[in-house]
């Protein structure tokens, strides 16, 4: 893009233009070569990105643009700005991480990757003596290539597709054509993709995009936000808070102990996922090493298959059609939505929380709540998070209801909607980060939940009938029942009534103990022994 801009010479001889090459991005000029020219006034400019008109005027010493930009979207570039997905566009700086594994790129990469680890483990099959063992040197160029393997190449592998039509193919010939110059390996340029169909190289490609996406971005984060409800729960394991069920005051309990409930429920998803056995299978077009067996039959080919999915760091599956069943993914993909709605019903209980005053917001300058209401401090966290958290089940839903079907020994419906793996993922990792930016804010108020308690002497009818049940008293529950049901009850009400009770002193006197703030059970002690198991 060209800026033309006009700007009265020094010495008043007239204007000079300014002809500057520029890039606008969200509305922003970024200067990228300058040349001089004579001229008089602004000229049209577009670029990719967009169309943009401005004419600049000098302001001590300065120049800056005095109209404004024009914005159209490209046909050909991705900005936070084009993107169709939120994930691209405007959430791309909280998930970008997972970019790397899950994207186009990611799968060119781990095809490449398999591409020539299949081609270094036929030069070590005895049989096979058309691809001999290759050199220290051979071996370090075709590592090389993987190591090395950079944004250009995976665009250098679009541009072949663009002519075959076809992506795993044009790996290959990416591969043929990277190492067409090398002596050793040009010998053995056909052995890439030998014995392949497709699938063989992208089931193995999905397993290592998934294995180390959950393992080196997911499961980091779900630790970080277990570890931050965990810390939540020893904080507060002594802090009383009124139960509600229904929605009504009942038996109080411990802030801290409610939080363990969600930290333990967390680690049992988190553990479960983390012990998915993710699969792969090596057996060409149908499953049967039909063309393996054809050009060398003396070769132990289901031996070779799994030896060389193992060395991946797979678990090997012998029984498939062209296509891995995807049962695993299934159940890994189930296990994320077992995560994720108990995440859900966190953020929801916490939203409930903030609404009745139990949780305070540390608020952050600048930040609005209510483009109407300046007083408003909204739970905007966590809605996030349950947003997102919904968006994630829907996609992990539907995989793992349609990718464990395929049409007799294979259909191409896996194909694009394994294209959406990133999709489930990514949603959960912008609610997993959600959440913990929410956690974060919070601040206990004990005012507001020490009135409750104030406020709920009736949960004492528990405690009061179970013990007149001990000592033999008629119809306990009903007394207590009249006594609290549907009326204003306060420590004089319960004081009395505990006093007029013919039952031993010593109970009676452990009654009246009995407050709204002491009466928890042993909350803080199950806080206690979930934190230590943890540990040990």
């Amino acid at each position: 893009m060209e800026i033309g801009y006009s700007i009265k010479a020094p010495n008043g001889s007239g204007p000079t233009s300014y002809v500057t090459r520029a890039s606008c991005l969200n509305g922003q000029f970024v200067p990228t070569q300058n040349r001089i020219s004579k001229a008089s006034s602004y000229v049209t400019l577009s670029n990719k990105l967009c169309t943009c008109k401005a004419t600049l005027k000098e302001t001590n010493n300065s120049v800056e643009a005095v109209e404004k930009v024009k914005v159209q979207p490209s046909e050909t570039e991705l900005s936070s700005l084009t993107a169709i997905s939120p994930l691209d566009g405007r959430y791309w700086n909280k998930v970008k991480d997972l970019s790397r594994y899950l994207s186009e790129y990611g799968l060119i990469y781990y095809r490449t990757l398999v591409e020539i680890k299949w081609l270094l483990k036929l030069s070590q099959i005895p049989e096979v003596v058309e691809v001999p063992k290759f050199s220290n040197e051979a071996e370090a160029k075709l590592q090389g290539l993987i190591d090395g393997f950079n944004e250009a190449d995976a665009i250098q592998v679009k541009n072949i597709e663009k002519i075959t039509n076809h992506d795993v193919k044009a790996v290959e010939y990416f591969l043929k054509t990277k190492c067409q110059e090398d002596p050793e390996i040009a010998k053995v340029l056909e052995f890439f993709h030998f014995g392949c169909t497709s699938e063989d190289i992208n089931n193995l490609a999905h397993g290592l995009m998934l294995k180390e996406a959950v393992n080196y971005v997911i499961l980091p984060i779900m630790d970080d936000l277990i570890n931050a409800i965990y810390s939540m729960a020893e904080a507060n394991a002594h802090v009383p808070m009124l139960s509600r069920t229904h929605g009504q005051p009942a038996s109080p309990t411990t802030l801290g102990k409610e939080m363990i409930i969600f930290a333990e429920r967390l680690s049992r998803e988190r553990r479960d996922i983390s012990q998915v056995e993710i699969f792969g299978k090596f057996a060409g077009a149908v499953g049967n090493y039909n063309a393996h067996v054809a050009a060398y039959p003396d070769v132990i080919w289901p031996h070779v298959a799994e030896q060389f999915v193992n060395s991946l760091g797979l678990s090997f599956n012998p029984h498939v059609t062209q296509i891995e069943s995807h049962d695993y993914m299934a159940k890994l993909f189930h296990s994320f939505i077992r995560f994720n709605i108990i995440l859900l019903d966190f953020d929801r209980d916490i939203w409930g929380y903030i609404s009745v005053g139990y949780f305070k917001q540390v608020t952050k300058a600048g930040e609005i709540g209510s483009s109407t209401m300046p007083h408003k401090v909204n739970p905007i966290d966590f809605e996030n998070s349950e947003g997102n958290l919904g968006i994630a089940n829907a996609v992990f839903d539907h995989l793992s209801m349609k990718l464990p079907i395929s049409r007799w020994q294979r259909d191409l419906t896996d194909s694009t909607v394994l294209r959406n793996i990133g999709v489930g993922l990514g949603y959960s990792l912008l609610a997993y980060k959600s959440a913990l930016v929410g956690i974060g804010k919070l601040q206990v108020n004990e005012v507001a939940l020490n009135k409750d308690l104030d406020n709920s002497w009736e949960v004492l009818a528990e405690p009061i009938q179970t013990v007149m049940r001990r000592y033999g008293v008629e119809e306990p529950y009903e007394k207590l029942k009249e006594l609290t049901r549907g009326k204003a009850v306060n420590k004089e009400s319960i004081t009395e009534f505990i006093n007029r009770l013919e039952i031993p002193v010593e109970a009676k006197n452990e009654l009246l103990k009995l407050t709204p703030h002491n009466y928890v059970g042993v909350a803080a002690q199950l806080v206690k022994d979930a934190c230590i198991k943890r540990h040990e």
